[in-house]
């Protein structure tokens, strides 16, 4: 690797060891590294039941804020980390913006309401995708990602199967007889 002229500071990549980022990210903060690990939570299905879980935005990867000044040495040795990143024979740097809008994204998610888990015959608004702003209500658990819904479409009623994240709780007034 080469050396970092630079005195300013910057944020760099980190590959971690297959399934090692949480270790990695603890152990480099008990070093006292700055360190940045984007998560979002995500809702998936587990036994017929709605769970927020925390995900890795970039499994494998972590972000971490050095300076030309710093100890860059103990980085290669930590437990779960694999390696710096490097581009042209030199660290990856990652702009400020870049970890901000992450950082943002990371907070949006974590500002989930604690909703309970659907119930068969719930209504459901369509927000993403082609069939967003169509309704229809919840059916079953279809995966630990998806879900069926039945609804009105082509003059008959069709029983489809959508991303849980593509749908909403309806709170007008939808009914439909399954």
């Amino acid at each position: 690797m080469s050396a970092i002229s630079s005195e300013r500071s910057n944020w760099y990549l980190l590959q971690c060891k297959p399934h090692q980022d949480e270790r990695a990210h603890i152990n480099l903060l008990q070093q006292n590294y700055v360190v940045f690990h984007p998560q979002l939570l995500s809702e998936r299905i587990l036994r017929g039941k709605r769970h927020r879980v925390r995900e890795s935005l970039f499994p494998g990867y972590l972000f971490i804020h050095l300076g030309g000044n710093d100890n860059w040495a103990p980085i290669r040795s930590t437990r779960g980390v694999s390696r710096i990143v490097e581009f042209n024979h030199g660290p990856a740097t990652v702009t400020e913006h870049v970890i901000e809008h992450l950082r943002a994204r990371c907070s949006e998610s974590a500002e989930f309401p604690n909703d309970p888990p659907l119930t068969p015959g719930e209504p459901l608004q369509i927000i993403r995708g082609p069939l967003s702003t169509l309704e229809g209500v919840f059916i079953a658990p279809h995966g630990s990602e998806r879900v069926m819904i039945l609804m009105q479409f082509l003059n008959r009623e069709q029983i489809i199967c959508l991303p849980l994240g593509d749908l909403e709780r309806q709170h007008a007034s939808f009914h439909t007889t399954l």
